[in-house]
């Protein structure tokens, strides 16, 4: 199973960015997806996850309320909209999945990891 995550890129405080995240060699029903990210010289940091079945989205709550995470089963693909983007959101950004019920923040439920996506928010 290979995850190619995209869309990032230099964003103004205030602007908004929308990342996806590409399943293949795998059934993309069958994966809970989340959305992770690590800035320089700090830990990384679980965002956002959606589950397989229904399709329900969580989020940390640094991101709550500005974030918001979907999937498109037919496109394979999930999705990571990001809106009034802060500088403390400067990171890589990486996308993960697991085949298993529900999903949450941690790291190490996710088999499946793709590279990183660079989001750069301007003051």
């Amino acid at each position: 199973v290979q995850l190619q995550a995209s869309g990032g890129g230099l964003v103004q405080a205030g602007g908004s960015l929308r990342l996806s995240c590409v399943v293949s060699g795998g059934t993309f029903s069958s994966y809970a997806i989340g959305w992770f990210r690590q800035a320089p010289g700090k830990e990384r940091e679980g965002l956002s996850c959606i589950t397989r079945n229904d399709g329900r989205a969580y989020y940390a709550a640094s991101v709550k309320g500005r974030f918001s995470m979907s999937r498109d089963n037919a496109k394979n693909t999930a999705y990571l909209q990001m809106n009034n983007l802060l500088p403390d959101d400067t990171a890589d950004y990486y996308c993960a999945a697991f085949a298993g019920q529900g999903c949450n923040l941690s790291a190490n439920l996710y088999r499946y990891w793709g590279q990183g996506t660079l989001v750069t928010v301007s003051s």
